[in-house]
């Protein structure tokens, strides 16, 4: 929001930049919103600084055929070739669009003499040209590049934020997802929508009505039930039982390394419990996790739980 926000002002009151650098982790919707403020500055009927979808110029946009709306990635055009193609191009005015757009993703990996050739044109582009950089790796680019363009830092969507979205997709495709499953999606994305949604459609390829089992089975992890049996037996220095779960797991196909990851993710949570006195506690899992959570939190000894942690890790 904080981004879309100055962008819709930007757009509303013709004030765009020439050159757009949007950074952050991956599946963030870095490239989607470049796509979307590409059709913006084009669209002919703007509506509060969003694009319409009806006009020509919108809908040439959805369907990929506006060639004023040049989208690269640098991955496989990284060479100073590439880039002189573009710089040859952006002299001429736009065939039918207002701007020409250049959406160039994964920007940090174009090589130092494509980024020297960009440099000048980047400084001083036509009037009818507009540059939208994307990256997840910002400290890769030049100070030279960082310093022409309007800089914009994606965050982590909050898991809150992925919930609601699957809980929206849900309603939308007529499918049924419980909220502990959700917010298992959520916590295995890392902040990432794509990555979301990428798990969210694995586990509808299982089944139509996903539950957190299902998720957990798709995603090879071992489950809350596990963790909650194992943090109990490494607690309790009870190794036969810890030994035994370990070995169910294992059978069961579960990733090994996920498993430890898992597990110092599930110490760090029992952790933050513990530790955050406030009723509202930075922890994504169900209320009947959170109770366990606290029951947990009330039992075990902070130096264990950090000494588990240190040796997870």
């Amino acid at each position: 929001d904080h981004i879309t926000a100055i962008l819709r002002y930007e757009v509303e009151n013709k004030k765009t930049s020439h050159a757009y650098l949007f950074c952050g982790s991956r599946g963030t919707g870095k490239t989607t919103c470049a796509k979307i403020l590409a059709k913006a500055v084009n669209c002919e009927h703007p509506d509060n600084g969003n694009p319409c979808g009806k006009c020509a110029a919108c809908l040439s946009a959805d369907s990929g055929s506006c060639i004023d709306i040049v989208e690269m990635d640098a991955a496989s055009n990284r060479k100073i070739d590439n880039i002189r193609d573009i710089i040859d191009e952006v002299a001429f005015t736009p065939s039918k669009a207002k701007f020409r757009v250049y959406i160039i993703d994964e920007v940090h990996m174009l090589s130092i003499q494509a980024f020297n050739a960009l440099l000048k044109t980047l400084e001083e582009p036509p009037e009818h040209a507009i540059f939208i950089l994307a990256t997840t790796e910002v400290h890769k680019l030049p100070a030279t590049i960082l310093s022409r363009c309007q800089r914009f830092d994606f965050r982590r969507i909050e898991p809150e934020k992925i919930c609601e979205r699957i809980n929206v997709i849900a309603k939308a495709e007529g499918f049924k997802i419980t909220n502990e499953a959700a917010a298992l999606i959520a916590s295995a994305a890392d902040g990432g929508m794509r990555d979301a949604l990428s798990i969210l459609d694995l586990c509808l390829s299982a089944s139509k009505d996903i539950t957190e089992d299902t998720v957990a089975e798709v995603c090879g992890m071992s489950g809350n039930e596990y963790l909650n049996k194992l943090s109990d037996a490494i607690i309790d220095g009870d190794a036969n039982t810890a030994l035994s779960l370990i070995d169910e797991l294992y059978t069961g196909s579960v990733d090994m390394m996920r498993l430890a990851v898992d597990l110092a993710a599930h110490f760090r949570d029992i952790m933050v419990v513990k530790t955050v006195s406030t009723d509202k506690k930075p922890v994504v899992c169900s209320a009947a996790q959170l109770e366990i959570y606290k029951e947990k939190a009330a039992r075990f000894n902070i130096k264990d739980i950090m000494r588990a942690q240190e040796l997870l890790s």
